[in-house]
């Protein structure tokens, strides 16, 4: 796998870190970066290479994800989302002809796929699906719903009969019964953010991945917590970068990096939520040291370092849980 590291890397470095101040300002991911991202069979990092991908073990996927974080956090915020249908077609699960109709084609990036997991969300279902005739009709709101305009498709999570979540693969495409609003971001807002109405949207029953009984640890403690956290160690990493490319380097937060990478990859389910505070609060200290450390050209608009700091907020929030932000608290707020 040193080989697709070494890849992710040149794309990076080459590619999407010399865009991102550009990206950052623009209304969208640019069509070139996802060229590049398919180019080096990115979009099948997470499908087993009997299905034509990368074959990439949850370390190792950790690993990327935050080397292009690293990069253009936008970017590969759009991207990362992609795999959760990757990762669901790849399931042995998943009836065969779903699998053969889609996963070549995300696979290799020619489909490209976004999230709206809503129904995974505890408390008051937002999204419900009921079914209809052989297929299912999908009604309420999913907020935060990204890529919009960058995807194809997405995988929806809706909240169905007797405490399940259906699990299906819906055009993310806008008409009568799928209106779509723009969300503004501070940071990442080319990543094109919306929240979505479903007002009564048929589905068919070709596109049903799957039914299964509503379990919350699917959102408490689900496999996206851990690659979110790497969104965290790619921002801390280009911050600490930064400073060690213009002097002494960033000492401490080079070790703290690297701890902080060890307890993500060995947090059990008690324990990632810790973790996951870790890494964004030390997203949040790199940046706020990387700005002290460029001084007043840290605050102009075409310098990384305001650049990366509104990104760390940005992960201050995003993907978070309330034990997650309990920990964040506890970690910002002590004397």
């Amino acid at each position: 796998m040193s080989d697709v590291h070494s890849a992710a890397r040149r794309l990076a470095e080459e590619v999407l870190l010399p865009a991102a101040l550009e990206v950052d300002r623009a209304d969208s991911v640019p069509p070139g970066h996802v060229v590049a991202l398919a180019t080096a069979g990115l979009y099948g990092a997470a499908a087993p290479t009997a299905f034509g991908g990368l074959g990439l073990d949850a370390t190792a996927m950790a690993r990327l994800v935050e080397t292009l974080a690293s990069g253009c956090l936008a970017t590969t915020f759009v991207w990362l989302q992609h795999h959760g249908l990757v990762r669901s077609l790849s399931d042995p699960a998943t009836s065969a002809a779903l699998r053969d109709r889609w996963l070549g084609p995300l696979v290799a990036g020619r489909t490209r796929a976004g999230i709206a997991l809503t129904g995974l969300w505890p408390g008051t279902a937002l999204l419900r699906a009921r079914p209809e005739g052989t297929g299912w009709i999908v009604e309420g709101r999913a907020p935060w719903v990204s890529g919009w305009g960058l995807v194809d498709v997405l995988q929806v999570a809706a909240r169905g009969p007797d405490g399940t979540v259906v699990w299906l693969i819906v055009d993310a495409v806008a008409g009568p019964s799928l209106t779509a609003r723009r969300v503004r971001l501070v940071a990442a807002d080319a990543s094109r953010t919306v929240d979505l109405e479903f007002g009564g949207l048929a589905v068919p029953a070709d596109r049903h991945i799957a039914t299964r009984p509503y379990d919350q640890e699917g959102w408490t403690a689900g496999p996206a917590l851990r690659l979110n956290g790497s969104l965290a160690l790619g921002v801390a990493a280009r911050c600490i970068a930064v400073m060690g490319a213009g002097g002494p380097g960033a000492g401490p937060l080079d070790e703290e990096l690297a701890l902080c990478r060890s307890r993500l990859d060995g947090a059990g389910a008690d324990e990632m939520a810790a973790a996951r505070a870790a890494a964004s609060e030390l997203a949040w200290r790199a940046a706020g040291a990387l700005v002290v450390d460029r001084g007043s050209r840290a605050v102009r608009s075409d310098d990384h370092a305001q650049r990366l700091a509104r990104e760390a907020l940005f992960l201050l929030v995003f993907g978070t849980r309330p034990s997650i932000r309990a920990g964040l608290l506890e970690r910002l707020t002590r004397r």
